[in-house]
C-alpha cells in the first residue's frame, strides 16, 4: 500500500474514533479529544518501534495500548497547597525495594461529587528527572479496568502556583504493567482514591 494511501487510511480511522467518542455521553471538545488521541497514537508508535520500549525484547506482538475515551470531566483544576516541613517519603516498589522522594504539595479537587486529595512528590535521585514532580495514584478502577498497582501522571513545577491541572486522560501505566522485570514505585496509601477515574490508560493484559 502506498504511503499516501496509508496516511489517508489513518486519517479516516482517527476521524471515526473522534466521532465515536463524541457519542459517548460527554461534552468533550473535539479539538481536545483529537490532541489526546494523537498523543496516544505517538505513544503506540514508540512502544511498537523504539529500542527503549518495554516491548522491545518481549515475545509476541505488541497489540496497542488500551484507553478510556477522552473525557474532559477528568481534566480538573486542583487547589495546590505546598507541604510545610517537608520530609522524605520512601515508596515501596513492585519488586520489594523502595524509592525515595520529597514531599512537595497536596492537590485537592472534586470528581463526581467525591472530594479527593493527592500527595505530589518531587524526584530527589540524581539523574535527568531530579527536581521533577511525581504523582502516583490508585482509584476504584484499579485491578478492575486499570493496572492494579496504580497509574502515574507527569506534572510540571510552577513556582508560586496555587492551583494545578490534573488531566487524568493522560494517566499512564508504569513499565512494570507490561514487564515485571521493571522496578516501579507504588502509590502512597493516601493516594488511593475512593472514586472511579474512568480516564487514561487501561490495563494492557
Amino acid at each position: 500500500m502506498k504511503k499516501k494511501n496509508i496516511l489517508l487510511l489513518l486519517t479516516v480511522v482517527l476521524v471515526i474514533i473522534i466521532v465515536f467518542y463524541g457519542f459517548q455521553g460527554n461534552d468533550t471538545d473535539p479539538a481536545y479529544a483529537n490532541k489526546i488521541l494523537k498523543a496516544r497514537e505517538e505513544k503506540d508508535r514508540f512502544m511498537r518501534t523504539s529500542p527503549e520500549s518495554p516491548f522491545a525484547k518481549a515475545e509476541g506482538t505488541f497489540n496497542g495500548l488500551r484507553y478510556f475515551a477522552p473525557d474532559a470531566r477528568y481534566r480538573v483544576v486542583a487547589n495546590l497547597t505546598p507541604v510545610e516541613n517537608k520530609k522524605m517519603v520512601a515508596l515501596s516498589t513492585n519488586d520489594g525495594k523502595s524509592q525515595r522522594y520529597m514531599e512537595y504539595a497536596h492537590a485537592t479537587f472534586s470528581v463526581d461529587g467525591v472530594d479527593c486529595k493527592l500527595l505530589i512528590l518531587e524526584v530527589m535521585e540524581m539523574g535527568p528527572f531530579r527536581g521533577k514532580l511525581f504523582l502516583a495514584f490508585g482509584d476504584e478502577t484499579s485491578a478492575r479496568e486499570t493496572y492494579g498497582a496504580g497509574r502515574y501522571l507527569d506534572l510540571n513545577k510552577v513556582p508560586g502556583a496555587t492551583s494545578i491541572t490534573l488531566d487524568f486522560n493522560e494517566a499512564y501505566n508504569p513499565y512494570c504493567a507490561y514487564d515485571n522485570t521493571y522496578s516501579c514505585p507504588l502509590p502512597p496509601t493516601e493516594n488511593l482514591l475512593k472514586v472511579a477515574l474512568k480516564a487514561g490508560e487501561k490495563s494492557y493484559h
